[in-house]
């Protein structure tokens, strides 16, 4: 590979900024948490199988991963009077918005033969508009900032965002929605749900179109190299140059898949009714606890990027992930050990002050370690740049994806599959089901030992991520950095 240390010019944000830009991952992360219910909707509502929406989501997963190279490239090619990122942040929630409305109105009015396939064509739709909008997650925070000091805010207001989304996503739907419809059977209950979830979502993206407004014109994109040319043109066949040689974002994808495939697992919503519906006997828990531990966890997010901006994003990354594993082993052994159902916020006792205590400093370190690897994609952008002279943010971003969602669509998949075995072929558990040594068995495997693993992993593949904050320093003070 050709290194011509391209300099790359110093472009700092305003913190409204980074905030705002951020929420366009909130958008995306409404939309993410409101489809973990579809399979309620699908098997209960629309009449699918387990197993039948098991494989269904896992291939439409796979099919999102497929379609962001595509994006990707389009996006490196864009560059209209709109800017490189708004149109297609526009686009996506306009799919997202239409396509979620139509799938959960009308999949369970067509006739029963065909509702496989509609139900197909319709999610096709939502997954095209969730890669046109989650394709500049990853690509336009490279044009917000460059500064190594600033980047680890991006992972600080996204993690804080995407904590509090999901938190009261859980909590709107097991205390509110619950409450007011019954079940998951009813299908008011999510005409309601997708409504307000594409109305939250539409105000997060027109914030977030205004926070990167500034910035999204060619001054920060059409680059030039130190000979004082042009960017070369990007082709599609110089992809697999850029993923052949560029090693940090080949680590990155792997890192962050095995971290993702660990997140749909314990984050799928039939693992949440396991443990909490089943495990602890108190479903509304799901939602109540994740506003108790909110504030808490602003404080340990804080904490870590405070650390992320001293020590550097890979470090940090790597630190906080031994924390997750660590506070995850002690949350296994209070499940294993100790009567989860005494857990109660309205009678405080010693259970519940230890629930919380782990719970809380899990959570705020996941919320880290899940989100740091979003302006680490930025790095391998900049560090893509300086070596090749071509700035492709767009594939960048695109390249992780594809990696990153066809591991983790596996995760959809490998929970209905795996409670087939234990008899959950036909329908999910469901929060008035029994507590059975399989099922208590089964919410460990999911909830704890699948994450403890894929942790585990992204760990030993970080050895040999070389982008570190001494060396991103180095690649903007000095125009490039030597290939190892």
């Amino acid at each position: 590979m050709e290194i011509t240390s391209n300099k790359i010019v110093k472009n700092k944000a305003k913190l409204w900024q980074i905030a705002l830009f951020s929420l366009n991952n909130t958008s995306t992360n409404l939309y993410l948490a409101m489809m973990g219910y579809v399979s309620y909707y699908a098997n209960g509502i629309a009449g699918l199988g387990v197993v039948l929406i098991s494989f269904i989501l896992t291939g439409m997963r796979i099919f999102d991963g497929i379609t962001d190279p595509l994006i990707g490239f389009i996006i490196d090619k864009t560059n209209g009077r709109f800017g490189k990122f708004r149109p297609f942040m526009v686009i996506g929630y306009i799919l997202l918005a239409s396509s979620s409305l139509m799938l959960y109105h009308t999949t369970h009015l067509v006739p029963a033969v065909l509702r496989p396939l509609y139900f197909i064509a319709v999610y096709s739709v939502y997954i095209i508009g969730y890669t046109f909008q989650t394709a500049v997650v990853k690509s336009g925070q490279s044009v917000i900032t460059n500064d190594v000091s600033q980047r680890p805010l991006i992972t600080f207001f996204d993690s804080t965002f995407i904590m509090f989304a999901h938190g009261l996503v859980a909590f709107y739907v097991s205390v509110y929605l619950i409450t007011k419809y019954g079940s998951f059977s009813n299908p008011d209950l999510f005409d309601e749900f997708v409504l307000t979830v594409v109305i939250a979502s539409g105000v997060c993206t027109l914030l977030a179109i205004f926070g990167i407004w500034e910035k999204d014109n060619a001054a920060h994109f059409q680059l030039e190299k130190t000979d004082g040319s042009k960017a070369e043109n990007i082709h599609f066949r110089d992809y697999f140059e850029i993923l052949k040689h560029n090693k940090p974002i080949r680590m990155l994808v792997i890192a962050a898949a095995s971290n993702k495939f660990a997140a749909m697992v314990y984050g799928n919503s039939t693992v949440l009714v396991m443990l909490y519906g089943i495990l602890m006997d108190n479903y509304p828990l799901a939602g109540i606890i994740g506003i108790i531990v909110g504030l808490p966890n602003l404080g340990i997010i804080y904490l870590g990027i405070h650390y992320a901006q001293r020590v550097g994003q890979k470090k940090a990354m790597v630190d906080v992930t031994w924390l997750a594993v660590l506070f995850q082993t002690l949350l296994m052994l209070m499940m294993i050990f100790c009567d989860l159902t005494r857990v109660s916020i309205f009678h405080i006792n010693g259970i519940t002050l230890a629930f919380l205590l782990v719970f809380t400093l899990l959570n705020g370190v996941k919320s880290i370690t899940n989100n740091i690897v979003v302006p680490m994609i930025a790095d391998c952008t900049d560090y893509e740049y300086t070596m090749s002279g071509h700035f492709v943010p767009g594939i960048m971003g695109a390249l992780f994806s594809f990696v990153d969602k066809s591991f983790s669509a596996l995760g959809t998949g490998f929970v209905g599959i795996a409670l087939s075995f234990i008899g959950y072929s036909k329908v999910f558990p469901q929060v008035e089901d029994a507590l059975t040594p399989a099922l208590k068995w089964m919410t460990i495997f999911f909830y704890c030992i699948i994450p403890i693993c894929g942790w585990l992993v992204t760990i030993f593949i970080m050895q040999f991520y070389k982008l570190d904050k001494k060396t991103m320093t180095e690649l903007y003070d000095k125009g490039g950095i030597d290939e190892a």
